[in-house]
């Protein structure tokens, strides 16, 4: 069995097990082929793996990303740990962004990773003291690392001493970054990002 039969799954497991009852993730499409292994689009009913990745190296991965993209939604603060509350929040905006474009959300969600998954960032260098910057090429894994918090970032500061509730707001920042607009703030820091790495080459 090649790699691309074992991650795809069943048709009859992903009609059965939709996310959120609703949307298929067999028919979902991962253009980019660097993060093709790193996107889980596991089909299940609740996204909500209880933690069972925590302890083993890379098994983030095999966390469905649209639960991944809960998780960056708890940040330490009001909302840190309040699971159920993230989970509502990227159901609504899942369904707002359905109603908009008339796609599966699910495949707005991964061309939204993909357009803001920065491609390359700095690292410091120290020689005699004196320290420089030099562009390096960023994994994959922290690619979408990198895109899912900026989309929970750009859709925490939208909704900020805003009458935007959060629901709407991570609905447009994933409607923005699906569509490679500049109003995205992932799509922004996508960009600042990679023009400080070819400053540094």
């Amino acid at each position: 069995m090649s790699e691309a039969e074992a991650t795809t799954p069943a048709p009859e497991l992903a009609e059965k097990f939709r996310i959120f009852g609703k949307w298929r993730v067999d028919e979902v499409e991962v253009k980019d082929p660097g993060l093709k292994r790193y996107i889980c689009l596991k089909p299940m009913l609740i996204p909500h793996s209880g933690g069972r990745h925590e302890h083993r190296r890379f098994g983030k991965a095999e966390v469905n990303v649209v639960e991944r993209l809960a998780n960056m939604l708890m940040r330490p603060g009001p909302n840190g740990g309040k699971k159920t509350k993230a989970l509502k929040i990227v159901r609504n905006a899942l369904e707002i962004i359905h109603l908009r474009t008339r796609q599966n959300p699910i495949q707005v969600l991964v061309r939204a990773i993909e357009n803001s998954a920065p491609r390359e960032d700095v690292t410091k260098l120290s020689y005699g003291g004196i320290v420089y910057f030099k562009a390096v090429d960023i994994s994959p894994q922290r690619r979408l690392d990198l895109a899912l918090r900026h989309l929970a970032q750009g859709a925490r500061e939208a909704c900020f001493r805003n009458r935007k509730t959060p629901e709407e707001a991570l609905a447009d920042e994933i409607i923005a970054a699906a569509e490679n607009d500049s109003r995205s703030f992932a799509i922004r820091k996508k960009n600042e990002l990679e023009r400080i790495a070819l400053a540094s080459r």
